[in-house]
């Protein structure tokens, strides 16, 4: 198609007729113009053109011979948009007729374009669904018929009807190969068609029915074609792409269909065919369906297990790409039909060659990913196979567990091996995707030897902890690292999900770790990890803490051992914390010197203040103050001289960092544990909080951060964050600081608006509005917050959706907690009522989410907190009307339930007021859509006021109101959005 002129000025589509010649100009105009607004005018016209009454006359002008591909694609993709969108718009007595015309073009297509042919193919396949069976009753015989390709490669020429002409000799082979190639793809979309086409389920299954009864016309030509022995390469290929088509039909393997798959398998000897043919095995056995020819399957082992020999030579030679399709090939057959093979016990021989085939795989030689990416898709097979053991009666496991125990020894082996890091001078030449993934693997690798736990259980341990304690003790050969690490790997997958607390081997695993010469990060890591997944046997065991909580510290000074010295410190601290007494000293040393020195990044330094406020919660009461004020004096001083320096995208940083500690710390410094089941609790309550008083001190100097930061909401998070953090964990202990938190968050607040501070005054809202002495300032705080935030939506709230969300949070936990608040004349339940039914117009689905929690907490109290009630019987109408609204149109789908609950709400306690509002509101012609009619919305109502208890029906009756609203009812693919 040739480029326009780009002087002369593109056409007005929007006036022009559907003829042939404007097509073709609105097809120029989408192609060429380089005006996207142009360009999207024609899309849009000639998106309208395909689904107007015209499309079925001019797009055949537009497929002839003369036309350019573009124009002779738009023509066979119309014909498709009309056929599958638009049949009843075509009288049943030319239904003949388009078939014919549909066959002809196919046939003068057959040589390309390839583009318009396959669209020529699509729209006779929506035809033939049409028309199956009653009209076209062997739809599939008659193209098989039309397009006969028997002499297709033979020196005869085609026999075929329907406009299929040949011409002589050479020139008649050539149109015979191209039919053959025509129906070839005729046959492989018309599956593809079905699966793709939207039907009512009885006729889909009409339909499937239908098109399993052609496949007797369809599988003698498959195998016809792919026997040929001086058949053309690509014939047989798309001969085995049209077998992998109808396979997803379910279509029997048993029969000339096992003999077809033979073929396939005959076909993996010729290079140009295998990926192919892997392709039409794979997904041809991978049918579940396949397990009701079990003959079929048992016969297709043979011809897996004769795979063998290739496989290996693959491996040898480093053919990546054949031993992987061999193997996916042998994975397919084994994992989806695992316990049918299983249960065929006369053939238990050939089963398990399979099964030694597939763990040929799992250790194929190489690096995964560098040298081979084959052994990862044998990983599930692994666990499939256990399953289906173990999912047998007792004594058929008995049975099974003696032919397979040994199997998975054996894999044990493997998959240790496969783990094991290169050289680290190799290593060290992969890139970063190549680290990236080997992890990865070696995850899935840890996975796979839990579930190989399932199977060997305690031996499977004993096993690991004999050849460690070989390896180290063999002082007259050392043991390569990679062999010491991948022992110990395989120690810590099984330790991280298994209980192994009863198990006689760890203690002696313990003793063994002080002695692995730690050479390499790599080990290192793996040895901290070990560490860590043995901390809860370690807190039924304190008296090894010793033999290894040094080693740990080591690691905890080195950077490159950030990650896993860190997690394994916390989460000893988390578990062993009580028994901890005797290293806190070294603990809290080490650890200090880490942070001052900035050795770790800032996530591992929150998961390292997270461990030792474990560690300071078992501490004496008495130490606690005083070592958590030497843990964080250099913090606290580094955050005065970021205080009082200026504003600086260094010093903001720095703030947040500091800040950030301090808030996990509190997050985990927890000292009301040390009062459960102790005589003692008055004496301790009758101490302040060590965090409370730290938080005194400190208290000026946040202050005067917030005097120089109020404006950048990341710094106020942070400080919001500390209390939020202290108030969580310390509930009632915190009570000291109730009175000054809450004047701060009020100066705060209404400075700078904020959602963090909104959040941090629910949370305080939760905790102490039930406390007489803290209601107050708690009454005050809100009251403030309030009519600051009533400023904003008078103002414009739409830039402010995360405060709006926080406000409506905060407005429906105090409503739970305290309501008597809302009798108050400070608070203006009629502006608050507006704010929220603005809020529910909110796009963002959290706010408006929140909006809906508000409204179900306010509409619970109309009975007994007059002002609602006031409000409610006055402007209650509006919230129902913009519910309505949003429900029928205007909201994202996934809100309706939430919509839903207010409603519900509205019909318990106040049913009547309901009803009338239903009423009224419905009644308006059009609302809250055009598309449900009188007699639907009064359905719809009675449906509603009917059902007071049952919640989930009435989210129903909502949910299908709202799909009747946007003319989406009945449509699949919706109920999930919801």
């Amino acid at each position: 198609m040739e480029p326009p002129d780009s002087s002369v000025q593109s056409p007005d589509l929007g006036s022009l007729e559907l003829t042939v010649e404007n097509v073709e100009t609105a097809l120029q105009q989408l192609y060429y113009d380089p005006d996207m607004e142009h360009k999207n005018v024609a899309q849009k016209w000639l998106t309208q053109a395909q689904t107007s009454r015209q499309a079925w006359q001019f797009c055949w002008p537009l497929l002839s011979p003369d036309k350019l591909p573009e124009i002779q694609f738009f023509g066979a993709s119309t014909l498709h948009t009309k056929i599958s969108r638009h049949w009843a718009d075509l009288p049943t007595d030319q239904h003949q007729t388009l078939r014919m015309q549909l066959l002809s073009h196919i046939s003068h297509f057959s040589s390309g374009p390839k583009m318009v042919l396959t669209r020529l193919c699509v729209a006779l396949a929506s035809l033939a669904l049409h028309t199956m069976p009653q009209a076209w009753p062997q739809a599939v015989a008659d193209m098989v018929r039309v397009y006969q390709p028997e002499k297709a490669g033979d020196q005869g020429g085609s026999q075929g009807g329907a406009g299929v002409g040949g011409g002589g000799g050479a020139e008649e082979e050539v149109s015979a190969h191209a039919h053959c190639l025509a129906l070839l793809e005729l046959l492989t979309v018309l599956p593809e068609e079905f699966q793709s086409c939207r039907l009512p389920q009885a006729r889909r299954a009409q339909l499937r029915e239908a098109l399993a009864g052609e496949w007797t016309a369809v599988c003698p030509l498959l195998r016809q074609l792919l026997q040929r022995q001086e058949g053309n390469s690509q014939v047989k290929e798309r001969a085995l792409r049209c077998l992998s088509s109808w396979v997803g039909l379910d279509v029997p393997l048993h029969g000339e269909s096992g003999g077809l798959l033979q073929d396939c398998f005959a076909a993996l000897s010729d290079p140009e065919l295998f990926d192919t043919a892997v392709e039409t095995i794979v997904s041809s056995i991978s049918q579940p369906d396949c397990q009701r020819y079990t003959d079929a399957l048992v016969n297709l082992m043979p011809l897996v297990l004769g795979l063998h020999d290739q496989l290996k030579a693959a491996a040898r030679d480093g053919d990546m790409e054949t031993s992987h399709g061999i193997c996916r090939i042998a994975v397919a057959l084994g994992e989806t039909h695992s316990r049918t093979l299983l249960e065929q016990v006369e053939h238990w021989q050939g089963y398990l060659a399979l099964v030694n085939m597939i763990l040929f795989c799992t250790g194929i030689p190489g690096h995964y990913p560098v040298n081979e990416t084959t052994s990862s898709l044998t990983l599930t097979f692994w666990y499939t196979l256990q399953d289906d053991i173990l999912s047998f009666e007792e004594d058929k496991q008995v049975v099974y567990l003696q032919v397979y125990r040994p199997v998975y020894f054996q894999l044990v082996d493997v998959l240790l091996h496969k783990a094991h890091f290169p050289s680290e001078q190799d290593y060290t030449s992969w890139s970063s995707d190549d680290k990236e993934q080997f992890r990865i693997y070696r995850v899935d690798i840890s996975d796979t030897l839990m579930y190989v736990y399932e199977i060997l259980g305690a031996e499977l341990l004993s096993n690991l902890y004999d050849r460690l304690g070989r390896l180290l003790m063999d002082t007259e050969r050392p043991a390569a690292w990679q062999d010491t690490e991948a022992l110990l790997f395989g120690f810590q997958a099984i330790a991280e999900t298994i209980d192994v607390n009863y198990s006689d081997v760890i203690p002696g695993l313990i003793g063994l770790i002080p002695r692995i010469s730690i050479s390499n990060i790599q080990l290192a890591d793996t040895v901290m990890y070990t560490i860590g997944s043995l901390a809860e046997w370690l807190a039924d065991h304190p008296v090894m803490l010793g033999s290894v909580l040094p080693m740990v510290l080591q690691g905890l000074v080195k950077a490159e051992l950030s990650v896993s010295s860190v997690s394994t410190l916390k989460r000893i601290c988390r578990e062993c914390r009580h028994d901890l007494g005797p290293y806190a000293h070294d603990i809290m040393t080490v650890s200090q010197g880490v942070l001052v020195k900035d050795i770790h990044k800032s996530s591992q330094c929150m998961w390292l203040m997270q461990g030792l406020g474990f560690l300071l919660s078992a501490l004496p009461m008495e130490e606690i103050l005083g070592s958590l004020t030497t843990l964080i004096t250099p913090h606290i001083q580094r955050l005065d001289t970021m205080a009082h320096q200026e504003p600086s995208p260094t010093a903001k940083l720095s703030i947040i960092h500091i800040l950030g500690m301090l808030s996990s710390l509190f997050t985990t410094l927890d000292i009301s544990r040390q009062d459960e089941g102790s005589e003692g609790t008055t004496t301790a309550q009758a101490r302040p909080n060590p965090v409370v008083v730290v938080l005194q001190q400190v208290f000026t100097l946040i202050q005067t951060i917030l005097s120089k930061w109020l404006s950048d909401s990341e710094v106020v998070e942070a400080v919001c964050g500390v209390f939020e953090r202290s108030v969580k964990t310390l509930l009632n202990d915190f009570a000291p600081m109730v009175q000054q938190l809450s004047e701060m968050l009020g100066q705060i607040y209404s400075a700078f608006p904020q959602a963090s501070a909104l959040d941090l005054t629910r949370q305080m809202v939760h905790i102490f509005a039930d406390e007489k002495d803290h209601f107050s300032p708690i009454q005050a705080l809100i009251e403030l917050v309030t009519s600051t935030t009533l400023s904003i939506f008078q103002q414009g709230p739409r830039e402010h959706p995360d405060i709006v969300e926080s406000f409506m949070q905060l407005h429906a936990q105090a409503l739970k907690r305290r309501p008597d608040l809302y009798l108050s004349h400070h608070q203006d339940v009629k502006a608050l009522f507006y704010c929220g039914v603005l809020s529910l117009k909110f796009p963002e689905t959290p706010t408006a989410k929140s909006a809906c929690m508000f409204f179900m907490e306010l509409v619970c109290h109309c009975g007994d907190i007059p002002p609602i009630g006031q409000v409610l019987q006055r402007d209650g109408k509006l919230l129902v009307r913009t519910i309505l609204e949003m429900v029928g149109s205007q909201s994202l789908c996934c809100l309706t339930e939430h919509f839903s609950e207010v409603l519900f709400c509205l019909n318990r306690h106040c049913p009547a007021l309901l009803s009338q509002w239903l009423k009224e509101g419905l009644h308006v012609p059009g609302f809250p859509s055009a598309q449900v009619s009188m007699e639907q919305k009064d359905t719809f109502s009675q449906q509603l006021l009917g059902e007071q208890t049952n919640k989930q029906r009435f989210k129903e009756i909502v949910k299908e109101f709202s799909l009747l609203c946007r003319g989406l009812q009945g449509t699949t693919g919706y109920s999930a959005d919801y």
